[in-house]
């Protein structure tokens, strides 16, 4: 039975409250929606029923995702309950359903189906580089050039489809 997690783009969107399929979030994304708790009971019946499940990612999985968002450039773009929303469906193998652009590459290189809701989603998947305009040089993991102060851009390095 295919079953579904939900990232907080997913809630805003009402996708858990349509869907007649199980669905599966995390602490960490709970806490982020937990205002729409307060303002809409739907949430609360989703959990008396069973339609909606809580659950966390084991510390191995969270690892090999930031492991990988690290390699694609990422990480600078995911919150921790992004990581942790990818990192239960590299572990469960459920499809993600989110509209977050970060969250979907990490996915997509990982293997990991992904929905989009309200978009088309991402065509391309690849790599970030992050270069300043100005001296034209690349850094890892910066949100200003060490050399020049320079807010940092990037690019997509698009890989190879398979």
């Amino acid at each position: 039975m295919d079953f579904r997690i939900y990232d907080a783009s997913a809630f805003y969107a009402g996708v858990p409250f349509l869907s007649p399929e199980d669905g599966y979030t995390t602490s960490l994304v709970f806490e982020e929606i937990k205002h729409i708790k307060k303002s809409h009971g739907a949430i609360d019946v989703l959990l008396q029923t069973g339609r909606l499940k809580i659950m966390d990612a084991d510390q191995e999985s969270v690892s090999a995702v930031r492991s990988s968002a690290k390699k694609t450039g990422d990480i600078q773009e995911l919150s921790d309950a992004d990581v942790s929303a990818v990192a239960l469906c590299h572990q469960l193998g459920g499809h993600l359903i989110t509209d977050d652009f970060a969250a979907t590459n990490l996915a997509k290189q990982m293997g990991i189906t992904v929905h989009p809701i309200m978009t088309n989603g991402i065509r391309d998947v690849g790599r970030w580089k992050h270069y300043c305009a100005a001296c034209k040089k690349e850094f890892a993991s910066v949100a200003s050039c060490p050399v020049c102060g320079s807010k940092l851009r990037r690019r997509l390095l698009k890989s190879e489809p398979s």
